[in-house]
């Protein structure tokens, strides 16, 4: 006869062992604690990770400025770090000024459109009968357009700040670089130690710097197309259409979509014709598509190798806790976290379940 009890399931056994339930309940009560930060400081979290981003771009470019010789003489760090601080400053304020007066120029040109929008969004539904054609205008006129359009302004009125207050963190970091080796030594209480997070650092920065880069010039060169086929095409908002295309693409497999239907949608409002929005539909989708789904991943290669549910999965959450800004910040900050669970082996499997085939023994690696 068999006296050994049965076995019990794993949420028996949670519930039975007081110290397990007691590590699940500190978890979830610190995940919790920790997502109310995220979302009540996500004004000084999301300029905070912006800066330590643009900061890991310009800091391989800085460590190279300081390896070079004229002779002689070479050029010190802090004179480097000085420069690309004022560099960074002034791109970012360029910017910062060319989505603004962007914005104001789509505000403006919707406030003229807007009645003309709203008869063509109608028409759309007209072969569903005149009746369901003028409920659906009827239903567009009732939206207050001016009262959103004030909203977004204030929304973006908000940019300069955070622009500003990006620089001085960049600033700040530029400081601490001169002393963080030390600082990373001290903490780690063991040079070894420190070797290895210095390692995990530097190849976080080297990976999202190249994701950045390729990134970058792929929806600079697919901004510029789109706005050619606006400018051929005759939009109004054609410089509109290419900044708001380059700024889009940064957000994973979203973005790219929701341009394509935005260029699409004025098309159709401003030229009030079907055929000629379907063309500019689909000539915008093949670029997006080529540039997309060909030019960059063979220009990516082997530096990101992310799961794309995992990349959905960090794009909603990071969308839901910090809005359209944690769409640009998905990925990178999904990089990161799957870097650092490879190091750590109790945390490899997430690493795994982040990585796009698994990781292999040269993925902890720095990536060349």
């Amino acid at each position: 006869m068999n006296t050994n009890p049965a076995p019990r399931p794993p949420f028996s056994r949670l519930v039975g062992d007081p110290g397990r339930a007691q590590t699940a309940a500190l978890v979830i009560i610190a995940f919790a604690v920790v997502l109310f930060l995220l979302v009540q400081a996500r004004f000084l979290l999301i300029s905070l990770a912006t800066a330590i981003i643009i900061f890991s771009l310009m800091s391989d470019a800085i460590t190279a400025i300081g390896r070079m010789r004229f002779g002689p003489l070479h050029i010190p760090t802090w004179l480097a770090s000085v420069v690309a601080l004022v560099l960074v400053a002034g791109l970012l304020l360029t910017l910062s000024a060319v989505i603004l007066s962007q914005i104001n120029t789509v505000l403006l040109t919707t406030l003229s459109y807007a009645d003309q929008s709203q008869r063509a969004i109608a028409e759309l539904f007209g072969f569903m009968g005149e009746d369901v054609e003028s409920a659906v205008l009827a239903t567009m006129r009732s939206v207050d357009i001016p009262a959103y359009l004030r909203t977004i302004a204030g929304q973006a009125g908000s940019l300069l700040a955070a622009t500003v207050l990006v620089i001085l963190f960049v600033g700040f970091l530029f400081v601490e670089r001169l002393w963080f080796p030390l600082k990373l030594e001290a903490l780690a209480g063991d040079v070894e130690k420190a070797a290895r997070a210095q390692k995990i650092i530097g190849t976080i920065i080297h990976r999202v710097n190249r994701y950045l880069l390729v990134k970058t010039a792929v929806s600079a060169v697919t901004g510029l197309m789109v706005w050619g086929v606006a400018v051929l095409a005759g939009l109004d908002l054609a410089v509109a259409l290419g900044v708001l295309t380059f700024l889009l693409n940064y957000i994973p497999n979203v973005g790219s979509i929701v341009a394509t239907i935005l260029v699409a949608l004025v098309a159709y409002v401003q030229l009030g014709e079907l055929g000629p929005s379907l063309a500019i539909f689909a000539g915008v989708g093949l670029i997006q598509f080529l540039n997309g789904n060909i030019i960059d991943p063979m220009l990516m290669g082997r530096a990101l190798r992310l799961s794309s549910f995992g990349i959905i999965i960090s794009l909603a959450f990071w969308s839901a806790v910090w809005g359209v800004p944690g769409m640009f910040l998905s990925v990178p900050i999904m990089v990161g976290i799957m870097i650092i669970c490879a190091e750590i082996p109790s945390l490899r499997p997430i690493a795994i379940l982040l990585s796009r085939d698994g990781l292999r023994e040269s993925d902890t690696d720095a990536q060349g």
